[in-house]
């Protein structure tokens, strides 16, 4: 009899070991190794060998892209499905993952078959929410969690285009752990890939994330798909982000915008007039103009200052990077003059959005000096610019581009560093080698008596 394998993995990490040990030595996690049983160590699949080729006589065409019928969806993917490819998405739960890839599988099956492999709903649930989005088309659906028989499905049927939600619900009878346990679902990404690979079908994985908003199950998951894309935003708000945080056949700076309606995920093409907009004369806002990918958008920052009352003030930041935020605050006392040492600094990106690129610099330190001086920004002006740690202003990439997104909106003035290229346009380029004189620049004067708040 062939001798079982157990091993104890980590819930957390995925991490496997041949001992149980108190702390994982990956991720430091304390009590998260569970003992697993595997399969055999005798059973092993026959071996077959494969022809080698060289890579100038591999064909490839882009056009063999599967489009979804959703754009925004079809943007952040890099142009469509690509066959034979694995795509895992992840979010929390209701913020509207199963709305969006039934909406895409019921316009893929006008003209291609696809499959929708359910283990959490039934047959009859997935038909009601398919009427309330406008009906189910042609697509067809197989409400099973046996890993065997998916697999075996896919290899019959040999459908474009399958949805599988979601992979923490497949079992393995092979396995002696529960479904969702990490050696089950590293075992199903496992077999639905080498499925996707040799029937040629497009596989995407619906994923449980974590209380921390990461994709629950060990981190071999999100090495062996092609593509990972994470919902991001407020369920019990109207509005979604789609990005993609890995993507093996497109660029990983693509976002996709949603809104969520009564006829399900509507994509919104122009996202700078939802989220750009600002009230004139409003103390701590200011409009950033930053580039995702190939789309330039207009943000509102918006930033609060109040004395704080704790020994270590705060630096608080929602959409952007709490490390990039306390710098900004830094070159602001140090270099603009602003006693920023005794405040808790908030700032915030309108609409859940979340800024990775330093160009956005300028605006969130225009916000802040707007909240603690108590002075508006100048009306109708946007900013873009990444802050060193001299308090010199750099320019941005494909200032160009994010100049006419500002003239499209119909602002006025854009305040850049020094040097930027000028764009063919009505706008006025407002340029600043450092950032005091930008502040100088960007904010209206003060009027009155100082701001006692700090």
């Amino acid at each position: 009899m062939a001798k079982t394998a157990v091993l104890f993995a980590c819930t957390e990490c995925g991490y496997s070991t041949g001992r149980w040990l108190g702390r994982c030595p990956s991720c430091e996690n304390f009590g998260t190794l569970v003992e697993e049983t595997g399969v055999p160590l005798a059973a092993k699949a026959p071996r077959v060998q494969r022809p080698v080729l060289r890579l100038v006589e591999v064909k490839a065409n882009e056009s063999d892209r599967i489009p979804t019928g959703v754009p925004e969806l079809d943007r952040v993917l890099g142009g469509g499905l690509v066959p034979a490819s694995l795509v895992l998405v992840g979010g929390e739960p209701g913020i509207g993952k199963s709305t969006l890839l039934l909406s895409a599988l019921r316009a893929i099956s006008e003209d291609r078959r696809s499959l929708l492999v359910s283990g959490e709903e039934s047959a009859a649930q997935i038909k009601l929410r398919a009427e309330r989005l406008g009906g189910a088309g042609k697509v067809e659906i197989l409400t099973e969690t046996e890993l065997e028989v998916v697999c075996e499905t896919l290899e019959r049927e040999r459908p474009e285009v399958c949805v599988i939600d979601s992979v923490q619900t497949l079992y393995s009878a092979a396995l002696g752990s529960a479904p969702g346990s990490v050696a089950q679902v590293r075992e199903a990404a496992s077999r639905l890939l080498r499925v996707a690979k040799e029937s040629g079908v497009a596989v995407v994985l619906v994923g449980h994330v974590t209380k921390d908003g990461a994709v629950a199950g060990p981190r071999v998951l999100e090495h062996l798909v092609d593509c990972v894309l994470q919902f991001e935003g407020d369920r019990y708000r109207e509005h979604r982000i789609l990005r993609a945080t890995k993507n093996r056949y497109g660029s990983t700076n693509e976002l996709g915008v949603f809104e969520m309606t009564s006829a399900g995920l509507i994509g919104v093409p122009d996202p700078s007039a939802l989220f750009g907009h600002s009230e004139p004369g409003e103390i701590g806002a200011a409009v950033a103009c930053t580039l995702e990918g190939s789309r330039p958008i207009l943000l509102e920052v918006q930033a609060l200052v109040s004395r704080s009352e704790l020994a270590m003030p705060r630096r608080v930041g929602t959409g952007v990077d709490p490390k990039r935020l306390a710098m900004i605050v830094a070159v602001l006392s140090r270099h603009a003059r602003i006693p920023l040492g005794q405040a808790d600094v908030f700032v915030n990106v309108a609409g859940g959005v979340r800024i990775d690129e330093p160009g956005a610099d300028l605006a969130i330190a225009l916000a802040i000096a707007s909240a603690a001086r108590g002075v508006p920004v100048r009306p109708r002006l946007a900013a873009f610019a990444e802050i060193g740690l001299t308090g010199r202003l750099r320019a941005a990439t494909q200032a160009e581009r994010r100049i006419e997104e500002c003239a499209k909106l119909g602002l006025e003035r854009v305040l850049v560093s020094h040097g930027t290229v000028k764009a063919k346009g009505r706008l006025e380029l407002v340029e600043a080698a450092k950032l005091a004189n930008a502040l100088a620049s960007g904010l209206e004067p003060r009027r009155g008596e100082p701001d006692e708040l700090l």
